[in-house]
């Protein structure tokens, strides 16, 4: 399984705070970490990271069959999923600044 289509997988797993939000605003504060107003790398990494580092049971950095969803898939390493939510940083990053605004995260990734 390629570490881009895991990503959808990871989501549905429970997040250290309710994923549930209503307004981008509310993406926006719960994952800008210091309060700047806008989401760098590392804190974009770190909230949609979460849900891997949960199913990674026997903290060895990489995700094996049997602790992917359904149980098969090929190994994912924690340096390739980060790999792929820095590509994904990326595409949000439409004015290539390095940071995600509030106005970047509402819009769907280029």
């Amino acid at each position: 399984m390629r570490p881009i289509l895991l990503l959808p997988l990871l989501l549905m797993l429970p997040s250290p705070v309710p994923a549930q939000v209503s307004r981008t605003s509310e993406y926006l504060d719960r994952m800008d970490r210091d309060q700047d107003g806008r989401v760098s790398l590392a804190e974009y990494q770190a909230w949609m990271g979460y849900a891997f580092e949960q199913m990674d049971r026997d903290g060895n950095g990489t995700l094996v069959a049997d602790e992917l969803p359904g149980g098969r898939g090929k190994p994912v390493s924690l340096v390739a999923h980060r790999e792929a939510l820095a590509a994904a940083f990326r595409r949000q990053d439409i004015n290539r600044d390095g940071v995600l605004d509030a106005r970047e995260l509402a819009a769907p990734p280029q």
